[in-house]
């Protein structure tokens, strides 16, 4: 029996929002490939904006593995 049932939750919703976000930042990106005028300009959000983008979308999934991880660490200390 588990004492973090919590904080899996959470966890878990991070999770679905990281996953969410990672999809409406690699759809916002590319519609913001097409707005935007000149081939260097698109290159340029292709290449930088879109990666920063995904990367800043992920910090929700990172910060439900850390949480994930401290429920494990807390299950395993009292469980002794």
């Amino acid at each position: 029996m588990t004492h973090y049932g919590t904080l899996r939750l959470w966890a878990a919703l991070l999770t679905f929002v990281g996953v969410l976000a990672m999809f409406g930042a690699a759809i916002g990106a590319i519609v913001w490939a097409f707005e935007v005028e000149g081939v260097w300009q698109t290159i340029g959000v292709l290449l930088i904006g879109l990666p920063v983008a995904i990367f800043l979308a992920t910090l929700p999934i990172a910060l439900a593995q850390a949480m994930r991880a401290i429920a494990d660490v807390g299950d395993t200390v009292s469980a002794r």
